[in-house]
């Protein structure tokens, strides 16, 4: 059962910021993408999906300077995805640690062969990218895993293209998901990368399309984002298609739990075939202190506006969803921010193509509050079509967008909001 929750709309009073124009000098990265992280000293890390000394993208950092302005700088250039990119090619989400150091992935690229799209492009790897010691020179960037590394009968058994940004556990091993490849009918995979005196060595914790029916993958398939860990050592996530006997475009909502040296998979949630043809586009999950899963929805299934919503799982199956209709937003993907302190959720909507997008809040009893609307400058100079949030100590929000700002075109921007 679905309760739906939808309350109108109100409009905040948020302190809105523009801390950087991508395409600000030579050389810069264009079109910002994902969600951005920071470290202890209050330095932004974020990825772009062009732009670079080789138009391939770029890992920058934003750093805070006492007069109140940022200063940017490219700390890797990728090499574009329709080269043979040895290092990876589109990245796809970033993590930081403890120490300073950034992990991601990239979709395309590695030194691996792979037989899905062919060798040029390479089947994405995950990466490692270093501070220097001392402060001062160049970030050491390194291929931690190469997939398509493993392969049997011409399928890639370790996954092929990586998405989001991977997790670390208490140990500091890294978990993640591919969105093909694997043992099970190329449905992906969710895997970990264990750090060896030899190198990293990845294992598949579970191939998706494991439970095939029909021509339908009752157990999920493709997953688009990274997995995320309970307080138990849960892993949960999304798939984009599978869960429905009948239907391919349905999705589901997931969990993975360790016990005797195997991971188990249960759907927690199958969702509905889509509105329309197509795949319902289910985004990250998020937990709250008490076990409540929430996760966006670019397209409404069941519904006639195809506006999107946020939903939310309960620990004992209770699902409740709020629908945007089109005027609050539209085009949620990028899952929402957990406030355990305001009790509220943060989030974006506006996934290219889906209008300029906004930043919104919903509270406990469901009432959302429309934050900022993009595009609310002349020519778009605030950015539009936004990514994932942010949230500091002190409940300021950062983000990034693909498009707008102040610079030619409008290459995207990286903002503050304080709600």
């Amino acid at each position: 059962m679905v309760v739906t929750l939808g309350f109108g709309v109100a409009l905040g009073q948020a302190q809105y910021k523009v801390l950087y124009n991508f395409g600000s000098v030579p050389n810069d990265g264009l079109f910002g993408i994902y969600s951005l992280v920071a470290d202890a000293a209050g330095n932004l890390y974020g990825l772009t999906l062009e732009g670079g000394t080789m138009n391939g993208g770029t890992v920058f950092e934003l750093s805070p300077t006492s007069g109140g302005s940022w200063i940017e700088t490219t700390l890797y250039n990728f090499c574009p995805n329709n080269l043979t990119c040895p290092d990876g090619s589109s990245p796809g989400g970033l993590a930081i640690d403890s120490k300073g150091n950034l992990y991601g992935t990239t979709f395309f690229g590695g030194q691996s062969s792979c037989p899905v799209n062919g060798s040029a492009l390479g089947c994405g790897v995950v990466f490692e990218l270093s501070p220097p010691t001392p402060q001062g020179g160049s970030w050491t960037y390194v291929v931690l895993y190469n997939f398509c590394s493993v392969l049997s009968g011409g399928a890639c058994e370790d996954g092929t293209y990586p998405v989001g940004a991977p997790i670390f556990d208490k140990s500091g091993n890294l978990y993640g998901a591919t969105e093909g490849g694997g043992p099970s009918n190329g449905g992906g995979v969710v895997f970990e990368l264990l750090p060896t005196s030899g190198g990293w060595t990845e294992t598949v914790l579970y191939g998706f399309c494991s439970i095939y029916q029909n021509g339908y993958c009752l157990d999920g398939d493709v997953p688009y984002w990274g997995p995320t860990f309970d307080k138990s050592g849960n892993l949960y996530g999304t798939t984009a298609g599978g869960g429905n006997p009948t239907s391919y475009s349905g999705g589901t909502i997931y969990r993975l739990s360790p016990a005797s040296g195997s991971w188990t998979e249960t759907v927690l949630y199958a969702a509905p075939p889509a509105r329309m043809q197509g795949i319902n586009d289910l985004g990250p999950v998020s937990i709250d202190p008490t076990g409540n899963l929430y996760t966006t929805l670019t397209s409404e299934y069941g519904q006639t506006s195809g506006n999107g919503a946020v939903g939310s799982l309960s620990p004992d199956g209770k699902v409740r969803a709020f629908f945007f209709d089109g005027v609050d937003g539209r085009g949620a993907w990028t899952g929402v921010l957990v406030d355990s302190k305001r009790h509220v959720l943060y989030g974006t909507t506006g996934v290219w193509p889906y209008f300029t997008g906004n930043v919104f809040q919903l509270d406990s009893l469901g009432h959302e509050t429309v934050l900022y609307s993009f595009c609310s400058q002349p020519d778009c100079a605030d950015g539009y079509n936004p990514g994932g949030l942010l949230e500091d100590k002190l409940g300021n929000l950062y983000g990034i967008t693909l498009y707008g700002g102040n610079q030619g075109e409008g290459y995207g921007v990286v903002f503050e909001l304080t709600p």
